[in-house]
């Protein structure tokens, strides 16, 4: 576990941990859905990756493999990838379908922290 301020790149989450990880996290999160074999999945990892460190601390970004875990991908519907779903206190706030610019990312992002208070250190000092 690290403190939420100190993560920068997306981490793998599974199904287990989908419910603490994902579903109960204090911050908005980020989860890219992919599978190794998908070419497009891999290219939007750079953006994901720069968006977990871009706003380290203010949101969570996390990975996961739709082969490893269909039930997730089924659980919400996904017949597509990549896709990046934004969640915030446990429900969906938007999804984005398919390759993207990073820009396209960002915007979707920056309108769901508009709906979030700031961050407190206690949160920022929370082990996630």
């Amino acid at each position: 576990m690290a403190k939420l301020k100190e993560i920068k790149q997306p981490r793998p989450v599974t199904a287990d941990e989908w419910k603490e990880k994902v579903l109960n996290a204090p911050v908005p999160v980020i989860v890219d859905l992919w599978a190794e074999w998908c070419a497009p999945c891999h290219m939007i990892a750079p953006h994901i990756a720069r968006i977990a460190e871009e706003y380290a601390g203010r949101v969570l970004v996390y990975k996961l493999d739709v082969d490893k875990y269909p039930e997730i991908a089924m659980q919400y519907q996904v017949q597509s990838i990549p896709t990046v779903l934004f969640f915030y206190k446990g429900d969906v706030k938007d999804a984005i379908i398919g390759a993207v610019p990073y820009q396209v990312i960002q915007r979707k992002l920056e309108r769901i922290l508009q709906e979030v208070p700031g961050v407190g250190e206690e949160i920022l000092e929370m082990e996630v």
